[in-house]
């Protein structure tokens, strides 16, 4: 890799061994980051926590990560920072050390805090990085990527059952060793990153925007009016899609255990399979997306959850557990098209878009996690899942975006 990594490669070519780098790097960081919903039903036993209190941990851990990750992507679009991925990485290996000694409630809220500014650190500028490197496949470079945090999202449950359970709250020190081996990748990306990114000019050239961005301005012919309501449409795709994740990652497996009596480790068994269904999604949204459409496929996606998200509180536990899995396919196909296509709206703002759409999606996903914890302690889990089947109906909205020829023109 490190051969690999040392040379200066034409942005026109898609460099996969930098992808599956980063995407290496996502699976590392989000499987630190699934510790944290993965220890809930250890902690609600251990701490006596409600559900309102569950909520505000993931709460404090997303929003954390959204209001940092747009200012990260701001600073980074004035100039590549190659050093900053690594450094992100050292954020989430401190977090993870103080969420395993966390004694208390307080010292939990503070320690995924701090993994939450690990992730506002690693995600624009590694998002930039798939985009330098993805020469003209950008559906398919931003899903190698983001397969890899949804893979680490889904062995939360695994490590759940296999191990936070039988061993409890100290067990998370073993990702300590995930963190150094995210910081040695990290470091051979930023390497890569610095020589593509920061190229010398010739004296007397213009700059040019970082990793072949176009120059700013309206694609297609869109007026700013334009531009500005497409945006508007896909941050509230963004939003409904990660209120629904959210009631299904973080509460889904209470609501086995309260609705169908499944044990603590069985309903990680479940949840895994929601969350290996919406890494599969993720993998093959990209590729369909340059092969059909961003639009169409966005479309597909989330109105496409729709039947699943309705039928899912109605069954047996077999016919739920399938809706689940069919929901977490088709709705996680959506986020990676939702990324390129907003970066394709704002040329020369990768870093912006990036830190902006995955901020929204920590800090709705955080923000979420909050509400409906209190929704549920106000009414049933029951009731809290009938509700939130109905957000998918809302992504009847992206038919209000632009058409792909109109972006990319």
């Amino acid at each position: 890799m490190a051969k690999v990594l040392s040379k200066s490669v034409p942005v026109s070519a898609t460099v996969f061994p930098i992808l599956f780098a980063i995407s290496i790097v996502h699976l590392l960081n989000d499987t630190m980051q699934s510790t944290v919903s993965a220890l809930f039903p250890v902690l609600r036993d251990s701490m006596h926590l409600s559900y309102k209190q569950i909520g505000f941990i993931a709460f404090a851990m997303n929003v954390t990560a959204a209001v940092i990750q747009p200012l990260v992507g701001m600073y980074a679009d004035r100039r590549a920072r190659p050093y900053i991925l690594p450094v992100g990485v050292c954020f989430t290996l401190v977090g993870v050390v103080a969420l395993a000694l966390a004694p208390h409630y307080a010292y939990v809220v503070i320690a995924v805090m701090l993994m939450g500014i690990g992730s506002a650190i690693f995600h624009p500028e590694s998002s930039r990085v798939a985009y330098m490197a993805a020469g003209g496949k950008r559906g398919l470079a931003q899903s190698i990527f983001q397969v890899g945090g949804n893979i680490g999202g889904a062995l939360g449950p695994i490590m759940s059952a296999a191990i936070f359970v039988p061993l409890g709250q100290i067990s998370v020190l073993w990702f300590v060793i995930a963190a150094c081996a995210a910081i040695v990748i990290q470091s051979y990306v930023a390497r890569w990153y610095g020589q593509n990114a920061l190229q010398p000019r010739p004296a007397g050239s213009k700059p040019k925007a970082a990793s072949g961005e176009k120059k700013d301005r309206a694609p297609g012919g869109l007026s700013r009016n334009q531009v500005i309501w497409a945006i508007t449409v896909l941050v509230f795709l963004v939003f409904t899609k990660h209120i629904y994740m959210s009631s299904l990652s973080s509460y889904y497996s209470f609501y086995l255990i309260d609705h169908y009596g499944v044990s603590v480790q069985h309903s990680q068994l479940f949840l895994f399979s929601f969350l290996a269904a919406s890494a599969a999604g993720t993998f093959f949204g990209g590729p369909l997306a340059d092969r059909y459409g961003r639009r169409n496929i966005i479309w597909f996606s989330i109105l496409g959850t729709a039947p699943f998200s309705m039928l899912l509180p109605y069954g047996n536990l077999l016919w739920t557990s399938l809706m689940c899995i069919c929901a977490g396919f088709v709705l996680s196909s959506a986020f990676s098209i939702i990324v390129v296509f907003a970066q394709e709206l704002m040329p020369g703002k990768v870093g912006l878009v990036s830190g902006l759409f995955f901020g929204l999606a920590f800090g709705i996903g955080g923000l979420g996690s909050a509400v409906l914890g209190w929704i549920a302690d106000a009414t049933s889990i029951d009731f809290m899942m009938k509700l939130c089947a109905y957000l998918p109906l809302l992504g009847i909205l992206a038919v209000a975006l632009p058409k792909d020829e109109q972006v990319r023109a």
